[in-house]
């Protein structure tokens, strides 16, 4: 770890109350940002190919719809990188509520947008532009909401609290596949392509008012007000980060790309993989996507209390050794059309992702120093995100049309699995003492 030893005492940590606040905040915030995040992917996956992308057959039009997916993803180290600056220079409220706020207001804006029937080629480059927005605040998103409940935690318990912001991806998950189900199961399949599609996008609305409610209540983090007393603030934290700490830049990317790009497959690829490839009905894959998201939840919780007992590395080590060893029986098992069966292949799966998640906040925080924190961890959470999971939806779909196999996915989430076990073993966990200095690290 990359801390210099110093006196985990003289942190001032919030009271209890103050702390639910802050994790509260952190996983309403996070939540949103994610059901907007995937109601776009969900949306992807059903609808924007015939939407937007009228004049390919059904593959190319899919393809052209995965590949919006993956452009945000581009933008992600952009607003990482502005976020982590303004967070590391100003304080980490602010930016997570403009972040918010980003997000809502692109989410809506596809909601609004004509379809390629009403203003042509517009509207792909518009909802591309949106995407892109999307991006931009995802990048800046998560950094700040870990960093938040991370240094407001008490010594020993960063990884549980750190775990909260982490949770509201899988529970962004579950509302977004709730309301398409909803929503799907109210309108006939042609009012659901007409204009049913366009409601979870505007319900983000009243996510975002109920957002920057929550956000605007909390406290700046101690860690940061500590920083600005002490006047230890960076003109440049990116670029210390860049000079000073390049392994551990390394090492955090590494550790994010197998759970981000498997997280993907079930985020965004197994609703279209099953209504296309297997036949089933996309009511069907939505309660098996939401299923999924639910343990996906649970064992993420889990993962980041039992990294505080049995340290950050062997939770990773644990997580990433399931997952690898699960790639080839998820498709056997989603490939025979049981739902049992496909249940038990999310369920199994999301053990391995949650394990390679719950600790990330905490792990994170703990590589990089105080005062270049935001931007580091900010940084390697959204290049983890483009080597992972930007582009896996279309590359799934790809390597399925080109082999006829879905075992060619299956080999892909392997060999991603050995890129982030690499970064696992590389991992230096620091000791208990030197874990508990980050606060007053410089």
């Amino acid at each position: 770890m990359t801390q210099t030893p110093g006196s985990a005492a003289s942190a001032v940590h919030p009271p209890s109350s103050q702390l639910r606040r802050v994790v509260g905040a952190s996983l309403v915030g996070t939540t949103i940002e994610w059901y907007d995040f995937f109601v776009y992917a969900s949306a992807a996956g059903l609808v924007f190919g015939k939407q937007f992308f009228p004049g390919l057959d059904g593959t190319a039009a899919l393809l052209a719809s995965f590949a919006t997916i993956g452009v945000s993803f581009i933008a992600r180290p952009i607003g990482g990188v502005v976020s982590g600056h303004l967070g590391d220079r100003f304080g980490r409220k602010p930016v997570l509520v403009g972040t918010l706020l980003l997000m809502g207001l692109s989410t809506v804006g596809v909601g609004l947008l004509p379809s390629y029937a009403s203003i042509g080629v517009a509207a792909p480059i518009l909802l591309v532009a949106l995407r892109m927005l999307q991006g931009l605040s995802a990048g800046g998103e998560w950094g700040g909401a870990a960093m938040m409940s991370v240094e407001h935690a008490p010594p020993g318990r960063r990884g549980y609290y750190g775990a909260y912001p982490q949770i509201g991806v899988p529970i962004g998950l579950l509302l977004a596949n709730l309301v398409f189900f909803a929503v799907s199961a109210t309108t006939t399949p042609e009012q659901f392509q007409a204009w049913g599609w366009r409601i979870p996008f505007l319900l983000s609305i009243v996510l975002i008012v109920v957002g920057f409610w929550v956000r605007a209540r909390v406290s700046e983090s101690p860690v940061f007000e500590e920083l600005r007393e002490r006047r230890e603030r960076r003109s440049a934290p990116l670029a210390e980060v860049l000079r000073k700490n390049r392994r551990e830049l390394l090492v955090a990317i590494g550790l994010f790309v197998a759970n981000n790009m498997i997280g993907y497959i079930l985020i965004a690829f197994i609703t279209s993989y099953g209504t296309r490839q297997l036949g089933l009905s996309s009511t069907t894959m939505l309660v098996v996507g939401m299923v999924g998201a639910v343990a996906w939840g649970v064992f993420t919780l889990m993962a980041g209390r039992w990294s505080d007992t049995w340290g950050r590395k062997r939770t990773y080590l644990i997580g990433i050794v399931a997952l690898a060893a699960w790639c080839f029986p998820f498709f056997l098992l989603f490939d025979t059309r049981s739902v049992g069966l496909m249940i038990v292949a999310v369920v199994v799966l999301a053990f391995g992702l949650g394990l390679t998640y719950g600790q990330q906040a905490a792990t994170y925080a703990e590589m990089f120093p105080a005062p270049v924190r935001y931007s580091g961890v900010s940084f390697a959470y959204a290049f983890g995100a483009i080597l992972g999971g930007g582009f896996a939806p279309l590359l799934a779909t790809w390597l399925i049309a080109v082999t006829g196999t879905s075992l060619s996915v299956s080999a892909y989430m392997f060999l991603m699995c050995l890129v982030t076990l690499a970064a696992v073993l590389a991992l230096r966990e620091g000791t208990p003492a030197e874990r508990e200095a980050f606060v007053t690290a410089s």
